[in-house]
């Protein structure tokens, strides 16, 4: 069997990583290459690190779960902070293990910020922090409003501001905080802490043409409504979490908040969904291009990509 040649051949096999905006097939792929590939995935997902949060995230389904093992999904209660450095910090410590048991790491994920600190080998050190400074930046979004101090952003760090969301205020202050206190750029920061990769990574990123991706999303949107978003997210709000908890901030939980307040109807908060999930694909991509190492696999098939990871393995990157 070619897997079998594959792994013979591969005395450091590498880590795998399949990226790609949102409904890009990337679950699906990474599954597949693991039945191939004696492997396990690593989520690099900043949404399916909740618990509870399981339909909205796209989560591979219980019984997958079940036959290929999963690491970095449903470590915390929804709420709880997480971090890059965290999530860094534990990936690394998961992929040596699989990699020690002789298991191919396959990281599966649309969190641009994730991939690049592993391909990075970013080490984070503790950053100062003033809570004067904080309560000052948060009155200035009450009184100027976030836009003005996105603008702000984008002068000082632009690339630092290109990554993060338009609408992401906690995010936003943070790199202005930082700024302001050590008189450096989160981006400036974020240079010096890299170390370089600490392990052999291959990274690929499955994208369709617009119009196709446009049509994967709005199914992907009708077919969570159709698993039970709505039920799934009436169950979070029923556990005391805050609407306005980073979590519950993601894509297709906010809109469905609004919706059961009566804030929309459930036909705009859908096409709310359809257009935050389109413009999220297009951040990811920006993200995921400024990637040197990316091999891109354009309006393919689940097949046809594991077909062509399968090659890359076998003949090098320099033949995919």
């Amino acid at each position: 069997m070619a897997s079998e040649s594959i792994l013979n051949q591969q005395s450091d096999r590498p880590v795998i990583i399949i990226a790609g905006p949102t409904a890009s097939g990337k679950t699906a792929a990474a599954l597949s290459l693991c039945r191939h590939l004696d492997g396990e995935i690593v989520s690099a997902d900043s949404m399916q690190i909740y618990r509870g949060m399981d339909i909205g995230t796209a989560k591979a389904s219980a019984d997958e779960q079940a036959k290929i093992p999963h690491h970095l999904i449903d470590i915390l209660d929804p709420g709880e902070p997480f971090s890059v450095a965290k999530y860094s910090q534990m990936a690394e410590t998961v992929l040596r293990e699989i990699r020690s048991r002789g298991k191919t790491a396959i990281v599966c994920g649309g969190t641009g910020q994730y991939i690049s600190a592993l391909l990075d080998g970013l080490v984070f050190s503790d950053t100062p922090s003033d809570s004067r400074l904080k309560e000052r930046l948060k009155r200035r979004v009450e009184v100027e409003g976030l836009p003005a101090l996105r603008a702000e952003l984008i002068r000082i760090d632009p690339e630092a501001a290109a990554a993060i969301a338009a609408t992401d205020q906690r995010r936003t202050l943070r790199a202005l905080e930082l700024f302001y206190l050590t008189g450096m750029t989160k981006t400036e920061h974020n240079r010096r802490s890299r170390r370089g990769p600490q392990f052999p990574f291959v990274c690929f990123c499955l994208n369709h043409e617009r119009p196709v991706l446009y049509e994967r999303i709005n199914r992907r949107v009708d077919e969570m409504l159709d698993a039970g978003l709505i039920a799934e997210v009436q169950r979070l709000l029923d556990l005391g979490i805050d609407a306005e908890s980073t979590c519950l901030q993601a894509i297709g939980y906010k809109e469905m908040i609004d919706y059961l307040m009566g804030r929309s109807t459930l036909e705009q908060a859908i096409e709310q969904i359809r257009m935050g999930s389109r413009r999220y694909a297009k951040r990811q991509l920006t993200w995921f291009r400024r990637i040197p190492s990316m091999v891109w696999l354009n309006n393919k098939t689940s097949q046809e990509v594991v077909d062509h990871v399968l090659r890359t393995l076998k003949t090098g990157l320099d033949q995919a």
